[in-house]
């Protein structure tokens, strides 16, 4: 057995554990325990205290728009141009801001919002637009680099000890999370949001002194297993379990629970997933989670763009506007930086043969919104047409360094991999410093 367990690889020896786990306690596995499957070795850092100082966002939730969504189309809206094609443009509460005809509800609330019109990347593929805008280093087979939600949980601490620190809604992570770090910085995967956190409860027929006889049970023999085979990613399995087992069975558990929402509520984020990934990102923020992502696919417009735009708008604009605004009246904005980002932009000429556009990364859109941003300003501006950025030029590197510039992170501090190679949170961008109030 030994000579066997010694030759098989981490992977294969935890998948192992976890079915060993589950047969021993009877009760299904936590959605958090998919990235601890992977092998990850420790790190070391510089500095390992941190006390972040000058922070104006407790809180961030981050919206991915997968596929990349058209700057021209949303929001650096070109009037009376042909770029545009049918697309109207309309007015905001925001003076001399203005967004496309798919935005109406956002419309009235982009005085809470900073538009970054001038961002600007080198990586028009899906897969590498995707990997850099989430953690500011270019997609190597060599190294996975963490994302945003992983470096706050690893350098801020829990604000509710009984929940994630990072979750992440519907989407394709696609190998993003952790990356270098422990696995137990990823995001806490959420598939549908109205399901919430499941295969949290137990299961029927399992009362609590017999899950509480199993849990023993395991716990004895983990610590046989544990006393052979001393591994870190070995060990990593009694706190995931007791973690767990925390969650079950506290009033926290409620957070994920959407359905505890009254019909108006729910009704004002929409009925899609992204709209109710929003309001369950509100939930969370509110219980203490720090880092939330909710993904919204289908961007990639090569065709019929004007056509999907007419579906896709819709749930963007309902569900963003909705959470800026329960947030606001909940007296949470303030604490919370809403985020929009994409891929990429969209070529702004329009393809005839396909009504489509094409990847664009040289000019595109963001938004930020709450945490300490000054809403109703405009930042960058491209040309005439959308295809070059004039003023004020921003990389995603900077777009980054400012989420975390405002999440009080320390921009400056090395952590370094396992081959013993430095990183920082935004490599070497700088944070903007003007969009702040």
């Amino acid at each position: 057995m030994n000579a066997i367990f010694q030759r098989s690889d981490l992977r294969t020896r935890r998948h192992f554990l976890a079915n060993v786990a589950r047969g021993c306690l009877g009760v299904g596995t936590l959605p958090w325990l998919a990235p601890w499957v992977r092998g990850d070795s420790p790190i070391t850092t510089s500095n390992t205290a941190f006390v972040p100082t000058g922070a104006t966002a407790k809180h961030v939730i981050y919206l991915f728009m997968e596929g990349g969504m058209s700057h021209i189309d949303s929001f650096d809206t070109k009037p009376g141009r042909e770029v545009q094609g049918p697309v109207e443009s309309l007015p905001t509460t925001a003076d001399g801001v203005q967004v496309s005809q798919y935005f109406p509800q956002m419309a009235r609330q982009m005085h809470h919002v900073a538009v970054f019109n001038s961002l600007n990347s080198n990586q028009g593929a899906h897969a590498q637009g995707r990997y850099y805008m989430h953690t500011s280093y270019f997609l190597r087979g060599t190294i996975q680099h963490p994302d945003m939600g992983a470096w706050s949980s690893y350098f801020l601490d829990q604000q509710q000890p009984n929940l994630p620190a990072n979750v992440k809604i519907g989407g394709n992570s696609n190998g993003l999370g952790g990356g270098f770090l422990e696995s137990k910085y990823a995001a806490v995967p959420i598939g549908d949001p109205a399901a919430g956190l499941q295969h949290s409860a137990l299961p029927n027929g399992t009362s609590d002194s017999t899950f509480d006889r199993r849990l023993a049970r395991a716990k004895q023999l983990n610590q046989q297993f544990l006393s052979r085979y001393d591994h870190k990613q070995v060990r990593a399995y009694t706190d995931l379990y007791d973690e767990a087992v925390r969650l079950m069975r506290s009033e926290d558990l409620q957070a994920f629970d959407i359905s505890s929402e009254s019909a108006e509520v729910r009704g004002a984020y929409g009925e899609s997933e992204f709209g109710q990934g929003c309001l369950l990102a509100r939930r969370l923020v509110e219980h203490g989670v720090r880092f939330v992502e909710v993904n919204l696919g289908g961007w990639d417009t090569h065709t019929d763009n004007f056509e999907r735009l007419t579906e896709l708008g819709p749930q963007l604009d309902q569900g963003m506007a909705a959470l800026i605004a329960d947030l606001s009246e909940r007296g949470l904005l303030g604490e919370t930086m809403v985020v929009l980002a994409t891929e990429f932009g969209r070529t702004p000429k329009i393809v005839a043969d396909r009504n489509g556009r094409n990847h664009y990364p040289k000019a595109f859109s963001c938004l930020m919104a709450g945490g300490g941003v000054r809403g109703g300003q405009r930042y960058g501006k491209t040309d005439d047409d959308g295809m070059e950025v004039t003023d004020d030029l921003v990389t995603v590197k900077d777009f980054n360094a400012t989420i975390a510039h405002a999440m009080g992170l320390p921009l400056d501090r090395k952590v370094f991999s396992p081959s013993r190679r430095p990183f920082t949170i935004a490599d070497d961008g700088q944070p903007i410093l003007k969009v702040f109030s």
